[in-house]
């Protein structure tokens, strides 16, 4: 069951569009939606976030639907979580620990997986009495039910606490390692490509680096990020930098945990914001990925707006202004977006091949 919220000034059609993102990122997870509610109020309420009445309404409909799970389109609050679950005999979960499982599931590097286990723990420590574990893999379902003692709820939150120290060393040793790779790189041309998530970056990644990247069509599909060298002319190549995307509601503490994955934003020379012009609610996901490069001290005019998948955009939609229009998948566009890069970081004085960087070449 997933639920949203609707407030005053914001109208049913937006709640209904977010639920839409929410049913996308919940079969990205692997769980099927049973069915959606919404509820109308002036305030969430404080105890159950939508109200005990409709909260009791909806564990009906789940238990005629056979649902075992309401995932909630905003975070919730620990109190708010135990007395849903008392309310609907459900496991209830937010959007934040919805979109961390996703990450646990499509973490592959050490790095990945260390940001990933850090920002779920500090999410789960204050929730332990959530009474629900980690998306199993083994089993493809969302938590666990049970209660724990009280005495047994302590010794989790010192083990917690333990190994969130752990990884927080852990990660620093990381972005130590970072460090000494940016340096390496410092006199090269770097270019980042960022985004909200399924805009197409690692397509356009895989476009200007032929470095033959994964790309599914879902949401967070990418985790990691990629560098690879990719020629912008006959004589100058640039460092390509793919991350991970963005969304709307984006859990706080996973930025805080990919800082040192987002710092590849930070330091390039120059920003990629793609775009999926095609989307019914591009303009949404414009301003989402704005919000966010300046929340990571990204300056304006460090940033060169793409607007993706031209080819599922008529001619005539098309408005003209500053934005370039590309499609990544049938590589219209892409040579005048290499000239725009070229002639937007000449200043800099940029010319040429990057040094040893370790980084793999073109093909």
């Amino acid at each position: 069951m997933l639920v949203g919220l609707s407030l005053p000034g914001q109208p049913g059609w937006l709640v209904e569009e977010h639920l839409d993102e929410l049913t996308e990122l919940t079969r990205s997870a692997g769980v099927d939606v049973a069915a959606r509610a919404m509820q109308q109020r002036k305030t969430p309420h404080a105890g159950t976030f939508i109200g005990r009445g409709k909260a009791a309404e909806i564990g009906e409909a789940a238990k005629e639907l056979g649902a075992d799970l309401a995932i909630f389109d905003d975070d919730l609050s620990a109190s708010q979580v135990k007395n849903l679950e008392e309310i609907l005999d459900l496991q209830v979960m937010d959007r934040s620990g919805l979109i961390l499982e996703i990450f646990v599931q499509r973490a592959r590097t050490r790095e990945a997986r260390t940001q990933v286990e850090l920002a779920r723990l500090e999410y789960l420590l204050p929730r332990l009495t959530r009474r629900w574990t980690h998306l199993s893999r083994q089993v493809g379902g969302i938590g666990v039910r049970g209660g724990e003692g009280e005495t047994q709820l302590e010794a989790d939150r010192r083990m917690l606490r333990k190994r969130i120290r752990q990884l927080k060393r852990d990660l620093n040793k990381i972005e130590r390692t970072r460090q000494v790779q940016r340096r390496g790189r410092r006199d090269a041309l770097q270019v980042a490509l960022a985004g909200y998530t399924n805009a197409g970056t690692s397509t356009l990644f895989n476009q200007l680096t032929r470095a033959g990247a994964p790309v599914e069509d879902r949401l967070f599909a990418t985790l990691d990020s990629k560098l690879r060298r990719g020629a912008l002319s006959s004589d100058t190549v640039a460092v390509f930098a793919d991350t991970v995307g963005f969304i709307r509601k984006l859990p706080h503490h996973l930025v805080a945990s990919f800082k040192s994955t987002l710092e590849e934003i930070t330091f390039a020379d120059l920003v990629l914001h793609v775009v999926d012009r095609s989307h019914p609610q591009w303009q949404e996901q414009l301003d989402v990925g704005e919000a966010v490069l300046q929340d990571l001290g990204v300056e304006a005019d460090k940033v060169m707006t793409l607007f993706n998948k031209s080819d599922l955009v008529g001619e005539t939609t098309r408005p003209s202004g500053e934005a370039l229009w590309i499609s990544a998948r049938t590589g219209a566009g892409l040579e005048s977006l290499k000239r725009s890069i070229l002639k937007r970081l000449e200043p800099n004085g940029f010319d040429g091949e990057p040094d040893a960087s370790g980084l793999p070449a073109t093909s």
